[in-house]
């Protein structure tokens, strides 16, 4: 008799955000261990009738071809019609209104794994608080966050990248990780959903402050503390509203804020460094589509820190910064003559 074949069953998985973390995350699943039916929905029209056509992302992931088994559109009913896995990576600021245009085409039981590093700014939600606010009537929804240290470049290209998977759903989180999982692609799971996301929010303001310190031509010593220091800051918050100390040792916590800090393709970093050189928030962001989520999430943070009565003088000298035209200089200044303390 021949050999028995075992066939898995094939997903169809749409990818909600045609960024460049959106379009990398269709090429990662394409190669994952299961087979998949992908959709990817990109709100431009245009750019999703090139992508199309192209093959290839050239506004914001060019140098690499989808397969042809990925449909792109721009139609969100037609991405979403048989999901049964849903990746949010929208930018925060229009989240809100994404996830309320999903609602009518959601079958149930559909998973929806958020991949977006932000906080909404309207209510102070994360975005899985998000997602289950808009979905409240929807019982047998289920959610999960995927965050960690992760270029869509280089994840795109194959470099190996490994980052969390968070559900208080622990089955979730082990489905979602068997099901992204690929050579070059690693999940870790985790249940501290408050943790992993206020993480990922939280290390774009300091990676923004990293870049400012840069900028102003300061040194490795500078950054380095800055890291060390903008990691107390992310833990305290996090432990205030619920989450564990010990993610903020993990890859959603130390792991993403390295990368955001110090890598050439970190884009809060970049905001910074032209900060630290002298160009306002306004410039910065006028000559540039992509997205840096630590602009929106300082002012955020900074309400939810001060409502939890927590002390995270980094994020506040970034908020100076961003929104009330200080001086870099100035703002790192005045961190650096705080009252004396212990560590």
């Amino acid at each position: 008799m021949g050999q028995l074949i075992e066939t898995l069953p094939v997903k169809k998985i749409a990818i909600i955000g045609g960024g460049s973390w959106g379009t990398a995350l269709a090429l990662i699943l394409s190669r994952s261990r299961r087979p998949h039916s992908l959709s990817l929905w990109v709100h431009d029209a245009e750019l999703a009738s090139l992508i199309h056509e192209t093959r290839e992302n050239a506004v914001y992931l060019p140098g690499f071809k989808l397969p042809a088994e990925v449909a792109v559109t721009s139609d969100i009913a037609a991405a979403l019609t048989g999901a049964e896995i849903v990746v949010g990576v929208i930018p925060s600021a229009h989240a809100r209104n994404i996830y309320t245009a999903m609602r009518p085409h959601l079958q149930p039981g559909t998973a929806i794994v958020s991949a977006t590093k932000g906080i909404d700014h309207t209510s102070l939600l994360r975005m899985s608080e998000l997602i289950e606010k808009i979905f409240a009537d929807r019982p047998s929804l289920r959610v999960a966050v995927l965050s960690g240290p992760s270029f869509a470049l280089e994840a795109a290209r194959g470099d190996p990248t490994a980052v969390a998977i968070a559900s208080e759903d622990s089955s979730l989180a082990t489905e979602i990780q068997g099901e992204f999982a690929g050579a070059s692609f690693r999940l870790y799971t985790n249940d501290d959903v408050t943790g992993v996301e206020l993480g990922g929010a939280v290390k774009n303001i300091i990676a923004i402050a990293a870049g400012v310190c840069a900028g102003l031509g300061l040194g490795a010593n500078t950054i380095a503390a800055l890291v060390t220091r903008g990691l107390a800051e992310m833990t305290r918050l996090a432990v205030a509203l619920g989450g564990r100390p010990e993610t903020m040792a993990g890859l959603a916590g130390i792991g993403d804020l390295v990368l955001t800090c110090t890598g050439g393709l970190s884009r809060n970093h970049a905001v910074g460094v032209e900060l630290g050189k002298g160009r306002t928030i306004q410039e910065i962001l006028s000559t540039t589509r992509m997205v840096a989520e630590g602009v929106d999430s300082t002012s955020a943070t900074r309400e939810l820190a001060r409502g939890a009565a927590v002390e995270m003088p980094i994020t506040e000298q970034m908020f100076s910064v961003l929104y009330e035209r200080r001086s870099p200089k100035e703002a790192i200044r005045e961190l650096m003559e705080r009252r004396l303390k212990s560590e």
